[in-house]
Formats: C-alpha cells, structure tokens, sequence
C-alpha cells in the first residue's frame, strides 16, 4: 500500500479509555510508513503522552464538546482546514463528538471517515445515529458485542468490521520479574490474586472480595492484590473490613511504569467488570505476561480468552469465581499451561503490528471505494 496522510482525532484529555488504544495504532500505523497526526483536547496527561510517542500533534484544533452551535461550527470549519492543509486521506476518529466534527469537517474533501467505537455505549440509535452512520466509511468494533449493537442500531453491516484490542508484547512479557513488587507488597511466597481495574462501580470488585471471602476458608494463605485508583475506593476498603480480609487484601494503588512486574507478581489475574474502553487491555496484558485469567464475560474477553486454555470464563458470581480461583491456584502446571497457551495467543492476534494492518487494510478498502455521500 502506498503511504497515506491519516489524522487521528480524540475529543478527549485525559489518558483513559479511547485514549491508549488510538495512540498506540497511530504510533503503529506511522511505524508502516504512514504519514500520521494525532488530535486531541490540549492541556491534559493525553496531549503529554502524545507528545511523547513521535506521533505529531495537531496544534490549535478545538475538540472540546460543547451544545453551543457557534462553536460546533467553528470546531468543523477548523477541523476542515486542518484536513485541506495536511492533505488527509483517512481522518479516523474515537469518540462520538469527534466523529460528528470529522463527517462535517471533511466536507469539501477527498478525506474518508473511519470510526472506532471503544464502547457499546457509544452506540446510538434514532434517525441522528443512523445518518451519521450512513455517511461514515467503515465502522471498526473492539468487540463482537460492540459490532452486534452497531448492526442492532442500524449501521451498515458491510461497513462494520470487528479489530480487537491489542497489546505490547516487548513490553509485557513472559520475562518480566515480579520478585521486587512481591517484596514490596510483602507477598512472600503466597499464591495471588491479582486485579488490574479502575475503583469504580461496576468493575466487579465486590464480587472479588466475596469470592477471596470463600477462597479464604479453602486456601487461607491465597492473597488478593488490587491495582488502580478511584472515586469507589472507601466503599472497597469498608467491604474489605466488614468480610474481615485486611489480611487478605493488598491495595496498590495506581501502577504505571511497573505494571508487567506487578501483573508478574500475580499467579493469576481477574477482571470482572469493563472499563470504558471494551477491548479489556487488562485481560490481554496479563496473558502477554504469560498469567491466567479468571474473567467475566464482559466486552472483548469473550473474544480473546479461550475457557479452560488460557483461563476461565465466569459468570461474575462469588462461588463461580472462587471455585475457579481455588483450582487455578491450586494446579500450578495448569495455571502454567494456561499461560504459555495466553502468551501465544497473544502474539498470534493481538500485537500493534496484527492491529495496525487490519486497520490499514480496511482504510486501503475505503479509499478504493466510490466516496460516500457528502450530505
């Protein structure tokens, strides 16, 4: 494919939810040979990590989400001379409010819209939705969940395409050492449960600490670490207290540059809720570090975990849970099959490299395609 100019929009600040993915598919994509820039909200951790990555950065486009229509309409006519002066093939957008801007924007253009839809929240129906879909070139899934709401809602099934998530795999790797973060934690030589999840409602954690409350009457010495940060920690930490596991349970706040060694120090790991961003990064991570995983069948992990070869699916029950904890940290060949079989798994389908070629295929499609209507 010859090189094509592509602009990556995210209405968003913050290094959450869409915010990772799209910046690691631009940085793989310009990696290919592609010309690529990367548009976000300025002032916050996102525009900080994407001057870090080499990807350029789009200075001066409003992004930001507003009802006021004078400036909707000021964000089209900026994000439209953006795409004339920059000669965009492909504008790629990640959140709903970008991807409005970019089928307004591109009026006047050669430029084709391509969506990702990172959540199944996202998903709109009503005349509105379905006309915006309409004039959308291709709509790319992170879960087979996501792409049956979108045909559900009314988009065009021809142009929704499933792209699952993707993971670091020099990064998060089988070599990674978690003695130093056992140490610190004081882990010893106990079996872990590890959970990588923002404290949030909805993420499962009651569940866990119910489940670890059963576990702990079969496998006393088996210990729970929860990784991540949030407006539900106080709540977390009162059910911790009322089930009488502050033995138990390790808080370890938010990890950021030692996440392989942290999800290293596990035995096994658990998500038990999606977070904003349905491709579970999270799941993915821990197989790449070659960890089992106990999961619920939520967003992509269907998708990615194969039951009972690279870990278990659950449903989000305490006994469920428990029962498949106890016999994963019990079994230590199987937890150790189970991950090699994660780790492989991982490098087969869902490394930047598998994703950024499935994307730049479907933008290839796009771009040989009669364009779509304009209005």
């Amino acid at each position: 494919m010859k090189p094509l100019r592509i602009l990556h929009v995210v209405a968003n600040r913050w290094w959450t939810g869409s915010a990772d993915p799209a910046l690691d598919l631009a940085r793989a994509l310009q990696a290919r040979g592609h010309a690529v820039w990367f548009a976000c909200i300025p002032g916050d951790a996102l525009e900080a990590h994407v001057r870090e990555s080499g990807v350029a950065l789009v200075e001066g486009l409003s992004l930001e989400r507003t009802t006021r229509p004078w400036r909707i309409a000021a964000q089209i006519r900026g994000l439209g001379r953006t795409l004339r002066r920059l000669e965009v093939d492909v504008i790629h957008a990640h959140q709903t409010h970008d991807h409005w801007l970019a089928v307004a924007g591109r009026r006047g253009t050669a430029a084709r819209v391509v969506r990702t839809v990172h959540h199944r929240r996202a998903v709109h129906g009503g005349p509105a939705a379905r006309w915006l879909m309409s004039r959308t070139d291709a709509l790319l899934a992170v879960s087979e969940g996501i792409a049956a709401r979108l045909g559900a809602a009314g988009a065009p099934r021809a142009r929704v395409t499933l792209v699952p998530g993707a993971v670091d795999t020099e990064r998060f790797t089988p070599k990674a050492d978690g003695r130093r973060v056992r140490a610190e934690l004081g882990l010893g030589d106990a079996p872990v449960v590890g959970c990588i999840a923002r404290m949030v409602p909805g993420r499962g954690h009651d569940v866990l600490l119910r489940a670890m409350a059963l576990l702990h009457d079969r496998l006393p010495e088996a210990r729970l670490v929860l990784v991540g940060r949030g407006e539900h920690r106080p709540a977390v930490e009162a059910l911790v207290q009322r089930l009488g596991l502050e033995s138990t349970v390790v808080l370890a706040g938010y990890r950021g540059s030692d996440l392989p060694a942290t999800l290293a120090a596990f035995d096994c790991a658990v998500l038990l809720g999606a977070g904003s961003e349905e491709s579970c990064r999270a799941v993915l991570e821990a197989m790449a570090v070659g960890r089992p995983v106990v999961a619920a069948p939520v967003g992509a992990v269907p998708d990615a975990v194969v039951d009972g070869e690279t870990g278990w699916l659950v449903e989000p029950v305490p006994d469920a849970v428990a029962s498949r904890l106890e016999t994963t940290l019990r079994d230590r060949g199987l937890a150790q099959r189970m991950g090699e079989a994660g780790r492989l798994r991982v490098e087969a389908d869902f490394t930047p490299s598998h994703r950024a070629a499935r994307v730049e295929a479907i933008y290839g499609q796009v771009l040989a395609k009669e364009a779509l209507p304009r209005r």
